[in-house]
């Protein structure tokens, strides 16, 4: 089994500060990969987060700036850990059919100008399923996930994946 990392579930597991919910999110993840799930970081979910983090690690507030780059490093030794979908021509080209599949339906996960990460995200999913493998997407937007979802891929808030 695969636990692919949605940005909002990425951005809690790299917040640098150390709260109820984010030591909360770490043991989630830390119980997973000691049973053997393999929990990844899919290249877009990282390139959603780390935009807003380096814009953020600009700001002339001080401890923004500190934080987000804080954040980055994080991010940057999670993917160590745990692994990473980098993006391929595949993934891509199969992110386009599911966009295309779901506006045929009237399902419209994003703006047409968009480039609706969504899709992206689950024809990583998708894909690194091959139809078999089961893969569960740790995210809080289940409404535009779910769409997605084939017998093998899901969707859930991360607390609800035990």
């Amino acid at each position: 089994m695969f636990i692919l990392l949605d940005t909002g579930t990425l951005g809690d597991l790299s917040n640098p500060s150390s709260t109820i919910k984010t030591r909360e999110i770490r043991r989630w993840m830390r119980s997973h990969l000691l049973k053997g799930v393999r929990v990844r970081v899919p290249e877009i979910a990282d390139y959603e987060l780390r935009r807003n983090l380096i814009l953020e690690s600009s700001s002339t507030t001080a401890s923004i700036a500190t934080f987000a780059k804080a954040s980055i490093v994080r991010l940057d030794a999670l993917k160590g850990i745990v692994g990473y979908i980098p993006l391929t021509t595949q993934i891509m080209n199969r992110a386009a059919e599911l966009w295309a599949d779901v506006r045929k339906i009237g399902m419209m996960t994003a703006p047409k100008e968009a480039l609706d990460g969504d899709a992206i995200l689950a024809a990583q999913a998708i894909t690194i399923s091959a139809g078999s493998e089961r893969v569960i997407i740790a995210t809080d937007n289940l409404g535009h996930l779910n769409r997605f979802a084939t017998p093998t891929v899901t969707a859930d808030e991360w607390q609800n994946i035990t």
